[in-house]
């Protein structure tokens, strides 16, 4: 199934600002955006990169107004947006377990499910270096902060290990594609 949408990023970026205004909030839809477009590439759905950055830029469109109730508003506010329902669907579907029982079925589904927390981590890991950045990260560095669960706790370890299980990857294997995404992405947000 190719994944296709008439959503523009320009309109799903406005759609995004429309209900998030906070600079972190923003910060984290664009970098988990270029991670998606940056997984979309690498396992073979270039194709569809806009689709898979869409639904990254847009995962956390309900997180501010409504954090209790995440992925359970996004459908609503996505539909007003005049997303697809299988942009829905992906965004809902980062939630499974969590809020709701949607389960990430598709690649791109399981890749946002991964990830999502993941990016957190691994840029509270890159503050705290002399560099601040990820450029000059590397696995050994997460690993030893990601066992430490009082460092960026709100980082859910167990979400992070499920999304590599449905990917069939091992945690070094996440991480370190993760973070070779996230360097990719790091230059654009500056």
């Amino acid at each position: 199934m190719a994944y296709e949408t008439h959503l523009t990023r320009e309109a799903a970026l406005a759609l995004l600002e429309k209900h998030n205004r906070d600079a972190f909030h923003i910060r984290h839809a664009l970098i988990v955006e270029g991670v998606m477009r940056h997984f979309a590439r690498a396992l073979g759905y270039a194709d569809e990169e806009e689709f898979w950055g869409l639904v990254g830029l847009l995962h956390d469109i309900d997180f501010e107004e409504y954090p209790e109730r995440h992925c359970l508003e996004a459908p609503a506010l996505l539909r007003a947006g005049g997303a697809e329902e299988e942009l829905i669907h992906a965004v809902v579907s980062h939630g499974w377990a969590i809020t709701v029982d949607v389960a990430p079925e598709h690649e791109m589904e399981k890749v946002l499910y991964a990830t999502d927390e993941l990016t957190g981590l691994i840029g509270a890991v890159a503050i705290m270096r002399p560099s601040r950045s990820v450029q000059d990260l590397e696995y050994p560095s997460v690993r030893k902060k990601y066992k430490d669960r009082k460092f960026a706790a709100g980082c859910s370890r167990d979400v992070i290990e499920r999304g590599a299980e449905l990917l069939g990857w091992d945690l070094e294997t996440l991480v370190t594609r993760t973070i070779e995404a996230m360097r990719e992405v790091e230059p654009t947000l500056d």
